[in-house]
């Protein structure tokens, strides 16, 4: 069975969030072995410069390469990333399955993500081209893995 692991970073404050999550990790492990990794978000002080953004932005993506395992296929979410409708995302996932036991998401700070990380990953994707909140990302991206394996295998759910 597929491993899909979600490397985030910040914890979901909301309750409805956390249910949603809640919903599609219970959907998803029908489809594969779903771990996902909140890791701590770094402090924003009140006066805020592009060094001190970029601060930020190194010690959170410093922690996330730390947790990437190195038998995965990395994809970056991130505002420069390539636009996919659900259906190019859910082939995506299938040619991965048949490669790879194991991809890796990978969600970024409120800052964004560092160029090294980008790097590193195999591959770079974009939900919008809009800002939303991190944590409402995370809810997008299980939507669309689940949303994925519902197309690959031919079941009604997209529409």
């Amino acid at each position: 069975m597929l491993t899909i692991n979600i490397i985030c970073v910040g914890k979901l404050k909301e309750k409805y969030l956390k249910e949603a999550v809640e919903e599609y990790s219970k959907r998803l492990s029908k489809y594969c072995k779903l771990n996902i990794i909140e890791l701590p978000d770094e402090k924003i002080p009140d006066k805020i410069n592009d060094a001190i953004i970029e601060e930020i932005k190194k010690k959170e993506c410093s922690n996330i390469i730390r947790h990437i395992s190195k038998d995965t296929y990395k994809i970056c979410l991130d505002l420069r990333g390539k636009e996919l409708t659900s259906e190019q995302f859910s082939e995506n996932i299938t040619t991965l399955s048949l490669m790879t036991s194991s991809i890796t998401y990978i969600i970024g700070g409120s800052m964004g993500v560092t160029q090294e990380l980008i790097n590193i990953c195999d591959k770079s994707i974009c939900f919008s081209k809009m800002t939303f909140p991190h944590q409402l990302i995370r809810v997008f991206l299980l939507e669309q893995i689940f949303r994925g394996f519902k197309i690959a295998n031919g079941e009604t759910y997209h529409k």
